[in-house]
C-alpha cells in the first residue's frame, strides 16, 4: 500500500509540475502581450506551443526523475535538476518554434516561461519536501523496518535512527553480534538469527526487510527474497559489495536466461539520448552563431603565420578508436617537428607535453587558448559523431601507449571538449589527479553533471582561465 501511495505521490508531483509550467506559460505570455506589447495577439500560436509543453516537461521530468525520493534530496540538488530542465526544455521550445514556423512567438515571453516556471517549480518543490521532512520527523507515514545485522552495521543503523527523514521505523534487528545485541537491546527488539523470520513478518507490521551484513549469505538473501514476495513485504540488500564495486550493474536478458551486467559507464540509455540529442543541437547552433567569428579567426591566423588555418592531429577516442580532431592553428608551421628539441624544457608530470611559454605559439595563437576559442572547430567532431560536448579530453595515441592499465577506463566514453580538468584549474593539476578526475566523471556521470561542467565552462572562458 505505501508503495502504491508512493506512485501516486509521484504521478501528482508530476500533474503538479507540468500544471506549475502550464500557469508559469501563461503568465510570461500575459507579460508580454498585455504589459509590453498592450494587446493580445497571436494566442493560437501560444496555445499550440503551451501545448507541446506538456508531454516535453513530462519526459523531461521523468528522464532526470525529479519526481522520485523527493523527501531526501537537498535543495541544491532539487534545484540543479529543475534548471536542467529548464535549459533542456526551453531549448527545445526554440526548435518548435523554428520547426512549425511559429514566427509570431516572443522569444522574450520564452525566457521570462524560463525564469518563472523554475521559481514557481522550485519553490512548491521546497514546500513539500519541507512539509515531508516534517510529517516523518514526527513519525507519520514512515514505514517499519527489520534489519539483519551484523558488527559491520553500526553506521547504517546509526544513520536510520538518526536521520529521521529518511522514513524508517525500526521494529526489530537480526542479529546475534554481542555489540549490537548490548547497544540496542533496550530500544529494539532484538531476534535471534535462529528464530524462523517468515513467522516473525507475519506476527508484526513489516513494510520493509533490510539485509545489512558484510558477509553475502546467498541461500538466505534468496529465502528472503521469496519469503517477502509472498505477504508483500519489500526486501533491500546493503552491502560493502556495493562500494567496492564502482561500475554500475543492471538485469539484462539473452533470450529467457537473466544476466546481471556491470557497466563502467551509465546504463541510463534515455539519458544518454538526452545528452546526444541536446549536445548535438548545442554543437550545431553553436557552428551557426559562431561561423562569422570564425571567418574572421581564419583570416587573423592566415595573416600571422604561414600554413592552414586548422590543426588536424590523431587522437584517440571511443574504445581506442582513432580520429582526427581539428583545433584552430596556434602554433607556426612544422611545430610537431620541433617538440623533440623541446621535450627536456617538458613542465606536465605524465605522459604530456606542456611547457608555458611555448615558443611555438602563435600571437594570435596564445589569445586563442587563453579565451578557449581553438577549441571551436571541435564542435565539427561533435557534429561527426567522434566526440561529446562534455567527456574527458581525447589523447594522442603516445599518451594512450604509456597509460597504466586502470587509466584506460578513461576511453570507455566518448572524449569531450570539457570536462572536469577542465575547470578545475587544468594549469596547476598533475597527471595523476587530471586522470582521477576524469574517472570521476565518468563515474558519476549525469546530465545534471554535464549541465555543472557547461555552466563552469562558459565561466572560465569568460575569466580566460584558459591554457
Amino acid at each position: 500500500m505505501l508503495k502504491e501511495n508512493e506512485r501516486l505521490y509521484n504521478n501528482a508531483i508530476a500533474v503538479l509540475d507540468i500544471f506549475l509550467s502550464l500557469v508559469a506559460f501563461y503568465a510570461a505570455y500575459s507579460i508580454r502581450v498585455y504589459t509590453i506589447a498592450r494587446q493580445a495577439v497571436y494566442a493560437d500560436q501560444y496555445i499550440l506551443l503551451g501545448t507541446l509543453i506538456i508531454p516535453t516537461w513530462f519526459i523531461l521530468l521523468k528522464a532526470i526523475s525529479i519526481q522520485s525520493s523527493q523527501k531526501i534530496k537537498a535543495y541544491s540538488m532539487v534545484f540543479m535538476e529543475y534548471a536542467l530542465v529548464i535549459l533542456i526544455g526551453v531549448s527545445i521550445l526554440f526548435i518548435y518554434i523554428f520547426a512549425f514556423k511559429l514566427d509570431d512567438i516572443s522569444r522574450i515571453a520564452i525566457l521570462i516561461f524560463g525564469v518563472t516556471n523554475l521559481i514557481l517549480l522550485f519553490v512548491s518543490k521546497v514546500i513539500m519536501i519541507s512539509f515531508s521532512k516534517r510529517s516523518l520527523i514526527k513519525g507519520e507515514n514512515v514505514k517499519q523496518l527489520i534489519i539483519i545485522a551484523d558488527d559491520t552495521s553500526n553506521a547504517f543503523i546509526e544513520k536510520i535512527i538518526s536521520e529521521k527523514y529518511l522514513g524508517f521505523k525500526i521494529v526489530g534487528i537480526v542479529t546475534d553480534t554481542p555489540d549490537i545485541i548490548q547497544k540496542y537491546a533496550d530500544k529494539y527488539q532484538i531476534i535471534s538469527p535462529g528464530e524462523d523470520i517468515d513467522k516473525i513478518m507475519e506476527e508484526l507490521i513489516v513494510d520493509d526487510i533490510i539485509y545489512c551484513k558484510e558477509e553475502v549469505n546467498i541461500p538466505q538473501i534468496k529465502h528472503l527474497i521469496y519469503s517477502c514476495a509472498e505477504i508483500g513485504v519489500c526486501f533491500q540488500l546493503q552491502s560493502e559489495l556495493f562500494s567496492i564495486i564502482a561500475s554500475k550493474s543492471h538485469l539484462n536478458y539473452m533470450e529467457e536466461i537473466p544476466v546481471m551486467t556491470f557497466d563502467v559507464t551509465s546504463a541510463d540509455y534515455f539519458a544518454l539520448s538526452v545528452k546526444f540529442i541536446f549536445e548535438y543541437i548545442l554543437s550545431l547552433l553553436a557552428v551557426i552563431v559562431f561561423l562569422p567569428f570564425a571567418f574572421i579567426i581564419a583570416c587573423m591566423i592566415k595573416i600571422e603565420s604561414k600554413g592552414p588555418v586548422f590543426f588536424k592531429q590523431r587522437r584517440v577516442g571511443l574504445h581506442g578508436r582513432p580520429f582526427t580532431m581539428y583545433k584552430f592553428r596556434t602554433m607556426i608551421q612544422h611545430s610537431d617537428e620541433l617538440k623533440k628539441e623541446l621535450e627536456k624544457k617538458n613542465e606536465a608530470d605524465g605522459p604530456v607535453f606542456k611547457i608555458k611559454n611555448d615558443p611555438r605559439i602563435t600571437k594570435i595563437g596564445a589569445f586563442l587558448r587563453k579565451t578557449s576559442l581553438d577549441e571551436f572547430p571541435q564542435f565539427l567532431n561533435v557534429l561527426r559523431g567522434e566526440m561529446s560536448v562534455v567527456g574527458p579530453r581525447p589523447p594522442v595515441p603516445e599518451e594512450v601507449a604509456l597509460y597504466q592499465r586502470p587509466q584506460l577506463r578513461r576511453l570507455s566514453v566518448k572524449p569531450g571538449i570539457t570536462c572536469i580538468w577542465q575547470v578545475s584549474g587544468r594549469n596547476n593539476i598533475g597527471f595523476d589527479e587530471w586522470m582521477k578526475l576524469d574517472l570521476q566523471y565518468i563515474d558519476n556521470w549525469s546530465l545534471k553533471l554535464d549541465f555543472m561542467l557547461i555552466l563552469k565552462t562558459i565561466n572560465a572562458i569568460y575569466r580566460r582561465t584558459g591554457y
